[in-house]
């Protein structure tokens, strides 16, 4: 309780010393011919001795601004611009008290037909009434630098260790080049690839759903949109890089990023091939693909599978080796009716693992113990295609098609051995298993909008329409073994050919109307109607030694279910905008149904149900000053439960695992709430944000496990009475920068409860968990010279059972890591990324902790459009795979396959030619 007492205090005191010592600076804008105000004008502090922005604001309707800043105690200069006039600029040598300007008059710039022109200084900010604009070229950043360094130099921009942007608190999730998205909107690649020199502004807004950003809707996400605008003279060329590698034991690494612009119209290709675990273009400058290094341009797992855009390669624990190449496309048709963008993926993945496994059973009636050994092999090739159109049909209407295709076929080779022990470690069972499967996947989605204004502003009408498509089918050759030594049941040998066709057909339509009750009130009516229909058959024939081919039909492991599940739904929504909040509530009825059938050994079990539930959703997203806001959603929403959980037939496709349907289980029933707060003070460069959330769901399906005296489970699911998360959590950042040097530290605090049921052997358990995870981050850097940026972590769980075989665990996580750049002498780069993990998680036999050292070394020439490097990964030869699951079923310790010490030595080529800008012939005034 004194811990919980303690965390309150800091977090108030925090909020309120980010109030202290606030003054207010205002003032009025005014034409100085018309004496008419002046709105959305920006006004901004910078420091006199490097220009740096310290603060900025816009003028309302009546040209009004009123700036609420920390006392300062440098000089620094106050600039009015406004486009078409010249600029106002008033210096100040230190702010310690409250200062009215009165009103500032503004004169017209000077222009004429002979194109003669008064050049003003370009703000670095620009303040829009949803875009907030940084002009590129007011941040200094290193001539060869790419955007994401640009991006760390704009006020309120945050990138952490993990790569994740924060802009004013706000999580970006969306980066676009152009208003185009680039291989993928969460943008990493665009980030760590583009160079910064190309860049003309970057603007923020809020990400809008397609719907909402065609309708006019406010944004219902509390996340931020990137846009990066070219350079004119920068819009028409090309750019890229390539990198070849070879090292040790045979590892190697290629890739390309070839990007070509020509006005509207992008080109890109992006390709890859390595053995190191890695997609492989994520052009790291320091270590390149290597994994274990500084933040990829993609999600990069540690048990070998990664991915892009959504795609997912690779897939298994061990080592992959993986080839992808990838072509996007975006232009703008027809003057611009017409928007497409477009791309396509190749990929091809073998992942090869060794797995190690001990487990402990929780039994009410005393523990089991289950060893097992595998090898797996996995070889995948996927193409997928995807695209987007938006056609302006007319001024008053839009149509915006997305379709997406992808076929995977993939090779599966798998064998294994297990033996499961009582707690007297008498033998209860053992298991071999020769597993060789094919699968074939093939899946088509589409989304459909079409939106039409009508006469009176914010009044619309709406169709959607999405559908998916997606046949699986496989083709599983097993021979398992699988002898029972206490029941006296009949061993089970299997050698069989099984064949599993899985068909998905789903189709949703939504009609909406909105009306505009007032310019800041609208109201919504949406009506829905969704229907899926799946398909699951298997058909299982065993082998005839007679006939040397799998010829006979197995009843018993055969069957076939038939799904259809409909859901109708009618809503009203309220939307409110005003310039300091938004507020929607949507509120309707779902009408839901399902009709199941199963096919089981001749016989027909068909099981039918509807139900009504209410479907809520509400959001409010207020905004207290210009980078303080508070952000708060919930939902409430009913899901019907699966097929298999319904059917009541015996599925035996596990020789050590019988499950059955049940067909009394009801929807379940899930309320969501989530909130935060941000606060960010431009003058200090120091960041606060906290957020609470949760979710309870009522009527939760698990799993209710039987054992017998052989260790052979027969399985059902049931409904819980309820089940609950909650977490809460601050993180703190500051940034204090002179002249070339930088120093940022933060703080973080997060926490999460859970409350869980279950059953095992038919008993009811109940879970509680807590986990606790305090970290800090610095960051000292040299303008060109040294970056040095340690980080820790610490992670504590504890969980309390009741009506179990055990009462408590309780396990810590220790993570360090520091990473070091050194740009020095001129040409050179060297990098060192250090880790240290403790897991006390870990079982007796397994590694605990362990460190990872990765080092790079990089030589510039060639003008520096070569770049020749030596690196090496796992400097220490410590790198390990050992985990620990806990969960109220059983306690699992496995190791796996892991990359081993690599030295790897590649050469990279930079290409970079652009247009010149044109000459226009114009006569600057200064």
């Amino acid at each position: 309780m004194n811990k919980i007492y303690f965390l309150l205090v800091f977090l108030c005191f925090s909020t309120i010393s980010f109030s202290q010592n606030i003054f207010s600076i205002s003032g009025k804008l005014i034409d100085g011919n018309s004496k008419l105000p002046l709105e959305s004008a920006t006004i901004y502090f910078s420091k006199v001795s490097d220009s740096t922005v310290v603060d900025y604001t816009i003028s309302d309707k009546n040209g009004n601004f009123n700036f609420k800043i920390k006392g300062l105690e440098y000089p620094v200069n106050l600039r009015v611009s406004y486009n078409g006039y010249l600029d106002y600029k008033k210096k100040f040598t230190s702010i310690v008290k409250d200062s009215d300007l009165g009103i500032i008059s503004l004169n017209e710039n000077v222009s004429s037909l002979n194109e003669v022109i008064v050049k003003s200084e370009i703000p670095p900010i620009t303040v829009k009434t949803d875009t907030l604009e940084f002009n590129a070229s007011s941040f200094k950043v290193s001539p060869d630098a790419n955007v994401e360094a640009l991006l760390k130099q704009l006020p309120g921009v945050e990138i952490d260790t993990d790569g994740k942007i924060t802009v004013n608190g706000k999580e970006v999730n969306n980066i676009l080049v152009n208003g185009k998205p680039f291989f993928g909107k969460d943008g990493k690649i665009v980030t760590q690839n583009l160079p910064a020199e190309m860049i003309d502004k970057v603007q923020v807004t809020d990400t809008k759903t397609k719907k909402e950003e065609l309708s006019g809707q406010a944004a219902s996400e509390n996340t931020s949109t990137i846009n990066l605008t070219i350079q004119e003279d920068k819009n028409k060329g090309l750019f890229g890089k390539a990198t070849v590698g070879y090292g040790t034991d045979d590892r190697y690494e290629s890739s390309l990023l070839f990007n070509y612009f020509k006005d509207t119209q992008k080109i890109s290709v992006l390709g890859s091939s390595n053995n190191i675990n890695s997609v492989g273009f994520s052009m790291d400058e320091i270590f390149d693909n290597m994994g274990g290094g500084r933040n990829q341009s993609v999600y990069m797992n540690s048990n070998g599978s990664f991915g892009i855009n959504g795609m997912r390669f690779g897939g298994n624990s061990g080592i992959t080796k993986s080839n992808m190449i990838g072509i996007n496309f975006s232009d703008e048709w027809f003057n611009k009716k017409i928007d497409p963008n477009g791309s396509y993926y190749f990929s091809n993945a073998i992942s090869e693992n060794r797995n190690r496994i001990n487990r402990i059973n929780l039994l009410p009636n005393g523990n089991t113990s289950t060893n097992s050994e595998s090898n797996s092999k996995t070889e995948s090739t996927g193409n997928s295609i995807n695209f987007d159109f938006e056609i302006k049909i007319d001024s008053t209407t839009t149509l915006y098609v997305s379709p997406s295709l992808s076929k995977t076929k993939s090779i599966d080779r798998f064998n294994s051995n297990s033996a499961s022990f009582d707690n007297s470690n008498i033998l209860l069972n053992e298991n071999t298993t020769n597993n060789f499967q094919q699968d074939e996947r093939f899946n088509f989605k589409n989304n459909l909008y079409l939106y039409k204004k009508l006469k009176r502003k914010g009044r619309g009408i709406s169709f959607t329409m999405d559908n998916e498509n997606s046949k699986d089918e496989s083709n599983l050759n097993t021979i398992t073994n699988t002898v029972f030594y206490q029941s006296g049941n009949p061993n089970d040998s299997r050698n069989q050919n099984r064949f599993d066709d899985n068909v998905n057909n789903m189709i949703q339509f939504e009609i909406g109307y909105s009306e505009p009750i007032t310019d800041s009130l609208k109201l919504t009516f949406e009506t829905s109607f969704k229907t899926q229909k799946l398909r699951n058959t298997k058909n299982t024939f065993d082998f005839d030694s007679f006939t040397d081919n799998y010829s006979n039909f197995n009843d018993l492991l055969s069957n076939e279910i038939n799904s259809r599940n409909n859901t109708f739904n009618s809503a009203v929504g309220i939307n409110i905008t005003k310039k300091k909040y938004r507020f929607n509530l949507d509120f309707g009825t779902d009408f839901l149904n399902y009709d199941n059938q199963s096919n089981y050994l001749g016989n027909t079990i068909t099981l039918k149900n509807k139900y009504i539930y209410p479907n809520v959703t509400a959001f409010l997203s207020y905004k207290l000053a210009k980078s303080k806001s508070i952000y708060s959603r919930y939902s409430y929403s009913a899901s019907l439960p699966s097929a298999e959980q319904l059917l009541p037939f015996e599925n035996l496709a596990n020789p050590l695992n019988t499950i059955t349907g049940n067909a009394f289980l009801k929807p379940i029933e899930s309320h969501n709430l989530y909130l935060n707060y941000n606060n960010y003070d431009y003058a200090s460069r120091s960041g606060l944000y906290t957020y609470f959330g949760g979710n309870l769901r009522k009527n939760q399906i698990v799993s209710s496990t039987v054992y017998d005296s052989d260790f052979k489970a027969t399985t059902t699911y049931q409904n819980i009475d309820q089940t609950y998360n909650f977490y809460a959590g601050f993180s703190l950042n500051k940034s204090l920068k002179k002249e070339k040097r930088t120093f940022k530290y933060g703080f973080g605090f997060g926490m999460n409860f859970d409350f869980n049921q279950g059953l095992t052997n038919a008993e009811l358990y109940q879970a509680k968990g807590i986990q606790l995870n305090p970290r800090v981050n610095l960051s000292w850097s040299i303008d060109d010279l040294v970056t040095i940026a340690p980080t820790y972590r610490y992670t504590y769980n504890v969980t309390s059972f009741e009506n179990y075989v055990i009462d408590k665990t309780n396990t810590f996580i220790h993570t360090f890591k520091i990473e070091a750049t050194t740009y020095w002498p001129k040409n050179i780069v060297l990098g060192n990324d250090f880790g240290y993990t403790y897991n006390s998680n870990i079982a007796n036999g397994f590694q605990k902790d362990f460190y990872l050292w990765n080092v790079s070394l990089g030589y510039n020439f060639f003008k520096e459009q070569l770049l020749a490097k030596v690196k090496v990964y796992d400097l220490l030869n410590q790198n390990v795979n050992a985990t620990r699951t806990i969960s109220p079923t059983a306690i699992t310790d496995a190791e796996n396959t892991v990359l081993q010490q690599y030295v790897m030595f590649s050469l990279t080529y930079k290409l970079e030619k652009f247009g010149k800008k044109k000459d226009k012939n114009r006569i600057i005034i200064h």
